[in-house]
């Protein structure tokens, strides 16, 4: 069954952005993205929900099969018009979906390769970040200690191969 969906105002963008980042704070992933998809419709450019969306998409990897959500979550990066913001969200992404596959049993080299990549695009958000926002030194820390703390989470090839380990 089809509906035609109902479209928002202009005027009602902000309060449904404060009103998805509520339902992804109740760990209402699907309501956060269904707002932000709202909001697109709405205004396509609009960043705020472009990265309110990643978030709640990127919340439900945990939980589901990461296909699709990653799919539509490294699409909606792409738009975002702010390089810090690209690296910084696809680093996010890189990272949720390890934990993701981590969480699942997955080999330690599959976590691996998701960490390292993460951890890169940390570092390029580093790199591009206004001054006084750490956010991406925070992230890539998170990534190390795991890496740090799991044992299995290693490369396939030799250490001395990875700098990320010695």
């Amino acid at each position: 069954m089809e509906f035609e969906l109902k479209p928002l105002s202009p005027e009602a963008v902000p309060r449904a952005l404060d009103k998805a980042e509520r339902y992804r704070l109740l760990n209402e992933a699907h309501e956060a993205e269904s707002i932000c998809r709202d909001v697109l419709l709405a205004d396509p450019d609009n960043a705020r929900a472009l990265t309110t969306l990643v978030l709640a998409l990127s919340d439900q990897f945990l939980d589901a099969p990461v296909g699709k959500a990653a799919a539509d979550a490294e699409a909606a990066v792409r738009r975002l018009p702010d390089p810090y913001e690209r690296a910084y969200y696809g680093g996010l992404i890189a990272e949720r979906k390890a934990k993701a596959l981590q969480k699942r049993g997955a080999a330690g080299f599959s976590v691996w390769e998701g960490l390292k990549r993460a951890m890169a695009l940390f570092e390029e958000a580093e790199r591009l970040r206004p001054p006084g926002n750490d956010d991406a030194i925070l992230r890539w820390n998170a990534c190390a200690r795991i890496v740090m703390a799991d044992s299995r989470v290693r490369p396939e090839g030799p250490i001395d191969e990875h700098p990320l380990l010695e």
